[in-house]
């Protein structure tokens, strides 16, 4: 007998830690699902990208429905067994300044806090029957920034992240007895496209081994926690830093 094929959504995929986890869990035999807010793009190089994108922008949370939808119909067994919210944004102010209370308006605070925390849950929620069919892992991308002032990251980042850590325990907690478990990873500096001017110093001056992190490094710890040898992990939220957080 074959070992049945796995599938995994994973939103925010075009890019750093997204691309990363495609291609470590592609390796491994699952197959993927990814969501963007942008079209699809020829630089998501792996096998099957394109039939298996999604398009959706989850900042408009009117289209959760339709995303849960089209994910059900490319389930064959209906089985999703790993479910990563990796989609994030981080709004900043002229110049890239970073956004503090007294710079982020309304509009701003809706956005950030639906598409890092509000729309995790609902997709959640949408896709729990396949979820306990395969009695899959759910796995939430906070942030460093979560718990601690960080230089870059707004506040409306930052307090969406740490809600999201809420939400995770939240998720353990009542997915467990259905079979579902919900974790998440704290990344803190890590070596992607996107890092902020002076970067390097603050690695040199917080981060002990005194280095970035690797999109690989993150992504084998997703790969961890959607498998069997995490099965009584269960709202854990661990640290990807360096140990920056000590």
């Amino acid at each position: 007998m074959t070992e049945e094929r796995r599938y995994m959504l994973l939103t925010g995929a075009s890019r750093g830690i997204g691309h990363a986890t495609v291609k470590l869990f592609q390796s491994k035999g699952w197959r993927i699902l990814t969501v963007s807010r942008q079209a699809f793009s020829e630089e998501c190089a792996w096998p099957s990208a394109r039939e298996s994108h999604i398009q959706a922008d989850l900042a408009d949370l009117s289209q959760i429905d339709r995303l849960a939808a089209t994910v059900c119909e490319r389930l064959p067994n209906g089985k999703l067994h790993a479910l990563v919210n990796n989609a994030g944004i981080s709004p900043k102010g002229p110049g890239e300044s970073r956004l503090g209370v007294q710079g982020t308006d309304a509009d701003v605070w809706t956005q950030v806090l639906n598409v890092n925390l509000v729309s995790t849950a609902l997709i959640a929620r949408s896709l729990m029957p396949e979820l306990v069919a395969a009695k899959g892992s759910i796995v939430n991308v906070t942030s460093i920034a979560g718990s601690r002032v960080h230089p870059f990251a707004g506040v409306a980042y930052a307090a969406s992240k740490a809600a999201l850590a809420a939400l995770t325990r939240e998720m353990a907690h009542e997915f467990g007895r259905r079979g579902v478990r919900a974790n998440a990873i704290a990344p803190g500096e890590i070596e992607t496209s996107i890092l902020s001017p002076g970067t390097d110093e603050l690695v040199a001056a917080e981060v002990p081994m005194g280095r970035l992190g690797e999109p690989r490094e993150v992504a084998e710890t997703i790969h961890f926690l959607c498998t069997e040898q995490s099965s009584y992990i269960n709202g854990a939220e661990i640290h990807i830093n360096g140990g920056q957080h000590v």
